[in-house]
């Protein structure tokens, strides 16, 4: 075929709110679902790097700053995508602490709270103010970017895989709780990225690749738009029949 438009994207005429959008896996979900058609509402604490979004499509996107764990903020957030687009189809719930090492005996109460709410409460939060939009919208798609360590267990990181492991529960409960509202809730767990946020572990990336890339079957760690991709999909209606799944995009780390 030749000379036709570029087909609609999957995800064409949707409005889909993303937290930890700035960066990472949240900016490969930004742009990965622009290609795809969705409009997006794209908050995050660092306005400064939410502004690396400002040569996007205008019409398509917007930035808001925002604290996931504080209510009054993610209210107002979801407001601001009501006055602007009018409707919700989807939200991805990104958004991250950085994460403290410990067992539960030397982890520090402060760090344990910072890790379990902005994960899990976060996630909790924001989906309390965006799912009646969604449903008033007609339905849609709910993401939690979990972990594998939400399934399998690592070492030093209690606060981490608790959170994750929450987020993966929450999604399958809430899934239960608004298949009638034609809402479909999952979570999507990746092994190791290649993001910033890993080279807090390592140098730099080749190292981190080399330390971390053997333990996944499929012998790297993945590329942020892996995950993006992965998101895309259930977020689409590619995925009409997938609610209250996590899905593992972990290269095969939790298989052995």
């Amino acid at each position: 075929m030749s000379g036709g438009a570029e087909p609609p994207g999957r995800l064409a005429g949707k409005v889909i709110l993303l937290t930890g959008a700035a960066s990472g896996i949240g900016s490969a979900i930004t742009r990965r679902c622009l290609e795809e058609g969705a409009s997006l509402a794209c908050l995050d604490r660092d306005m400064v790097a939410l502004r690396s979004f400002e040569t996007l499509p205008e019409e398509q996107i917007l930035l808001l700053q925002c604290d996931v764990t504080d209510a009054t903020a993610i209210k107002q957030a979801v407001d601001h995508i009501r006055d602007r687009f009018g409707r919700l189809d989807g939200l991805v719930h990104n958004a991250a602490a950085p994460s403290a090492d410990g067992t539960v005996v030397d982890l520090d109460p402060a760090q344990w709270q910072l890790e379990i709410g902005v994960s899990l409460t976060g996630a909790f939060l924001v989906s309390k103010c965006a799912i009646p939009l969604i449903a008033q919208s007609g339905g849609g798609a709910v993401v939690f970017i979990a972990s594998q360590f939400g399934r399998v267990a690592t070492g030093q990181s209690v606060a981490y895989c608790a959170a994750k492991a929450g987020l993966i529960h929450l999604a399958k409960a809430m899934a239960v709780d608004h298949a009638a509202q034609g809402i479909r809730v999952n979570s999507l767990s990746p092994g190791a990225v290649a993001t910033a946020r890993l080279l807090q572990r390592a140098p730099d990336l080749a190292t981190a690749n080399a330390r971390l890339g053997p333990a996944h079957l499929l012998g790297r760690i993945a590329e942020p738009s892996e995950i993006a991709a992965a998101a895309a999909f259930l977020l689409s209606s590619d995925a009409s029949f997938v609610t209250g799944t996590d899905l593992l995009a972990d290269g095969g780390y939790a298989a052995r």
